[in-house]
């Protein structure tokens, strides 16, 4: 397959995952901060500069994914998209087997990717449901901005290569998103996903923000006539810029309002 072809499907891809998540309460238990919105760009300073201090780290976050993505993947098709019910989170079950059995074909890629995908899901919305809205939405455009930069510098191409090439004995490498001859970092899947779950609690909102990804991010790919490795986390960030403008965002905002509609009902009907 080519390349164009296969790039095309994976920004496609990164719009779907924007459409895929639904609205759902936010976390109680976990703590709160503002601070949270730092992850999406700590975790590309942490690939690039943490395997270029020790080539070993890419096996390490390889063998991670391995292990976590599976798991929430799961959570995702039981609970996260639109669609789920908890027997669908049964289904990681095949989609890992096609993932191992099929590597090298297009099936075995297309299943890996869409674990990979759906665990983003699940990540995003945690992050999400610790983070109020606007401070994710400069998180994630923090994120693109760094990657923008940390490409242009050609900073970020060597980690990247050797996450992507990283094998774990020959299971499924679900670090990184294949599909034909193109690939994709999992940090793409994850802005993409954690947009999704920002945007969740308005679906004409998200799917708008869907579609708008969807144009950019082919748009974006005219951009490989001219150039080797592109950020795919600025066309996600983009739509997010736009469609933010005329609605509210944040799975953690909606717990705000659930509160503070609680606080209203009890003081307009008091106990006895």
């Amino acid at each position: 397959m080519s390349f164009s072809v296969s790039i095309a499907v994976l920004s496609l891809f990164q719009a779907v995952l924007v459409a895929l998540p639904r609205a759902r309460a936010p976390f109680a238990w976990m703590p709160r901060s503002p601070w949270w919105a730092l992850v999406p760009a700590g975790s590309i300073l942490v690939v690039v500069y943490g395997i270029e201090a020790d080539a070993g780290s890419a096996d390490l976050l390889t063998w991670l994914a391995l292990i976590a993505v599976p798991p929430l993947a799961a959570a995702a098709l039981g609970w996260l998209v639109h669609g789920a019910r908890p027997p669908l989170a049964f289904l990681a079950l095949p989609l890992f087997a096609l993932a191992w059995v099929g590597q090298g074909s297009l099936t075995g890629e297309v299943a890996a990717s869409l674990l990979s995908g759906l665990a983003c899901i699940a990540l995003g919305w945690l992050l999400a449901s610790v983070v109020p809205g606007r401070w994710l939405l400069w998180g994630i455009y923090a994120m693109a901005a760094l990657d923008a930069a940390l490409i242009a510098a050609e900073e970020l191409q060597a980690s990247s290569a050797l996450l992507t090439a990283a094998d774990p004995g020959g299971l499924p490498r679900l670090q990184v998103l294949e599909f034909g001859a193109a690939r994709m970092g999992f940090g793409d899947a994850f802005v993409a996903a954690t947009a999704g779950c920002l945007l969740a609690a308005d679906r004409a909102m998200q799917l708008r923000a869907a579609a708008l990804a969807a144009i950019l991010g082919l748009s974006f790919d005219l951009l490989f006539f001219w150039f080797d490795t592109l950020p795919a986390t600025v066309p996600i960030a983009l739509a997010l810029a736009v469609v933010s403008r005329w609605g509210s965002v944040g799975v953690a905002d909606q717990g705000d309002r659930v509160d503070r509609n609680k606080a209203a009902d009890g003081q307009r009907h008091p106990l006895p």
